[in-house]
């Protein structure tokens, strides 16, 4: 911005400030510019954001959602490097920031299959979005397993990898290959969604304290999931899930309308409808 503007008092201004879940933590350096109170502003999105939310190649590789949080979280430098436990309340605070804190979706009862509208105040979902405890770690043996949370930009190029596989794995059924060259096709597929897995959870390493060395490359750290035991790998595997869905929006508990029966719905924050408000 030009500081010489004398239309500067008509730019837009903070809505609300927050605090992230992650307090500022597991940032590298200069991905955030913290605050002396831990509270940083929020703007609403501009015309040029919501344009943006509206490019399916940007969204799908995630620079759209990049430049969104860094144009109305200033303070957020990069935001590929964001921690995965800080990005629901980030994306909250932007759309309480830009359309209010009410925010209507819709559901099926899955006994009726009768369907309704609701709302949702999204202040209760983002007052409710805790951290992980990432101090805690795994011990196996003499050998101490410290974990960290995924960046924004691990998941979304997890996420391609596995948007990518799946399609191949769906296009498989009516290509015109043979048999046998499906069933080879089908088990490299299915070779690469462990693999996916794999790096995956390694990504979730810190770093991993022996009696004799203390390793933090990841290429070390992504090689002892491929070669450890299936216990260590399940206790690997299961406290970074725990640790996933501690920071996760928590389901809603609802109730049919019609038939009054009682069910949970997964609040998910659908890019493609989630900045858009209803008309």
């Amino acid at each position: 911005m030009n500081p010489n503007n004398p239309l500067q008092q008509y730019f837009r201004q903070p809505a609300i400030y927050i605090k992230l879940p992650s307090n500022g933590q597991h940032y590298p350096a200069g991905a955030l510019a913290t605050t002396p109170t831990g509270d940083y502003p929020v703007y609403p999105m501009t015309a040029i954001d919501e344009i943006t939310y509206r490019t399916p190649d940007a969204m799908f590789n995630g620079q759209a959602t990049v430049n969104v949080i860094q144009s109305c979280m200033p303070n957020i430098k990069d935001a590929w490097q964001i921690p995965a436990m800080d990005m629901d309340a980030v994306l909250v605070a932007i759309r309480i920031a830009s359309y209010g804190h009410e925010m209507e979706f819709g559901t099926q009862c899955p006994a009726c299959q009768g369907e309704s509208d609701r709302s949702i105040d999204l202040r209760l979902v983002q007052r409710d979005l805790k951290a992980p405890d990432y101090t805690q770690s795994i011990r196996s043996g003499d050998m101490e397993i410290f974990l960290r949370p995924m960046t924004y930009r691990n998941l979304t190029d997890n996420s391609q990898l596995q948007y990518e596989n799946q399609k191949l794995i769906q296009m498989i059924p009516d290509s015109d290959l043979g048999e046998q060259e499906k069933i080879k096709v089908m088990g490299d597929s299915l070779k690469k969604i462990t693999e996916i897995t794999v790096r995956a959870l390694s990504q979730s390493l810190a770093m991993v304290k022996t009696p004799t060395a203390m390793v933090q490359e990841p290429e070390y750290l992504e090689e002892l999931l491929r070669h450890c035991d299936r216990k260590l790998f399940n206790q690997i595997r299961d406290t970074i899930l725990e640790c996933k869905a501690v920071s996760e929006i928590k389901p809603l508990h609802l109730i049919c309308d019609e038939c009054k029966h009682e069910y949970d719905q997964q609040v998910t924050l659908d890019m493609s409808s989630f900045f858009v408000p209803a008309s």
